[in-house]
């Protein structure tokens, strides 16, 4: 959801130097969401994300994660400040690849302010990049272009359902106060083409992925320590999100979920039909950061087990949006059947998220 912050980074430490009053519009009930349009940039909101995750396999049918994501935020800077240096948007990308047979997560990761022709993310539709990194929505199609330093994407996700808007028809509660909210919707069951590269090594790719879209301006409550996420396509078409937002002792503040069976009405779940358990944990070798990579999800009477394709799926940031977190890709199984694949992410972890 997500499900993502934007943090004390260098970049942003450099933006907050002039502070205007807070004016970012807040998120209320009842936005009735509209497309390409909200596809888009919404750059009056403090923060958005444009985030992919899947599921692929090469022709030797290995599998293994791809993530994709953007991050938009617009810094406290004055109005009034007539440089045309001013920080007045911020872009952020990070990108991952989970494959096993290297052991643990590659991952490479880009900041700049927007415009210059360096960086930018249109408001009519989805097109975001930064250099010669990019996301497009082209007809029904996101087309992603990554070129980090050991591997490259070139991939098409293509849409197969409608979009599932999350919470109250895209109203998505984070918290007690209505005001900790995001406006949220995702594409479950993206039909993934392309072609993936690793240290100078081609090969075609093919599988299934999942968006998710959002922007907000006061997402967390101030007791808000991080979250947890999950995304999962099912194997018989359906598709499930939850979350739950955790305080500082690591309970349950807040919890939401949706569930839509293929070629049905969607459900969303109430916070006290959503639990997460941790079933096992993995500390990192280089944080000392310890994440619930296996996990146990209850939606409603319904219970699922995650388990990740490999421990080390751990997403270094500090370069860029200043955060350390678990990003994983999972299977997710009913008893000892598999039932979908998806995403993990897990946040807050090592030190409390700031917004």
């Amino acid at each position: 959801m997500r499900r993502r912050r934007f943090l004390a980074s260098p970049i942003l430490l450099l933006a907050t130097a002039a502070l205007a009053a807070d004016d970012y519009p807040p998120v209320v009930a009842g936005h009735a969401m509209r497309f390409p349009g909200d596809a888009g940039a919404h750059p009056a909101f403090r923060s958005e994300w444009w985030y992919i995750t899947g599921w692929v396999h090469d022709a030797d049918s290995k599998s293994f994660g791809v993530q994709v994501t953007f991050f938009r935020n617009r810094p406290r800077v004055a109005e009034t400040n007539p440089s045309a240096f001013a920080p007045r948007q911020l872009l952020f990308a990070h990108a991952a690849i989970a494959d096993p047979r290297y052991g643990k997560l590659r991952h490479d990761q880009r900041a700049a302010r927007a415009g210059f022709g360096l960086a930018g993310a249109r408001e009519e539709t989805t097109d975001v990049w930064i250099d010669d990194w990019s996301l497009e929505l082209v007809d029904d199609s996101y087309v992603a272009k990554i070129a980090a330093r050991d591997f490259q994407f070139d991939l098409r996700f293509s849409s197969t359902q409608a979009v599932l808007p999350q919470g109250q028809q895209g109203f998505s509660r984070k918290g007690e106060l209505p005001a900790n909210a995001s406006y949220y919707y995702s594409q479950p069951q993206l039909a993934v083409s392309g072609s993936v590269a690793v240290d100078g090594k081609g090969a075609d790719v093919s599988g299934t992925a999942w968006l998710d879209h959002e922007w907000s301006s006061e997402a967390m409550a101030a007791e808000a320590s991080g979250w947890d996420w999950t995304g999962i396509n099912l194997n018989d078409g359906g598709a499930l999100m939850a979350f739950r937002m955790r305080s500082h002792s690591g309970s349950a503040l807040w919890a939401g979920g949706t569930f839509r069976g293929p070629g049905a009405a969607s459900r969303s779940f109430e916070p006290r039909e959503i639990r997460f358990t941790p079933h096992r944990r993995w500390r990192s070798p280089r944080t000392g950061v310890e994440y619930p990579v296996a996990m146990l999800v209850n939606l409603g009477s319904e219970e699922y087990t995650l388990e990740p394709l490999m421990n080390d799926q751990e997403l270094d940031s500090r370069a860029t949006t200043g955060t350390v977190y678990w990003e994983g890709a999972v299977q997710a199984f009913r008893g000892d059947r598999e039932v979908g694949r998806g995403y993990l992410e897990l946040t807050g972890y090592g030190k409390p998220l700031k917004l």
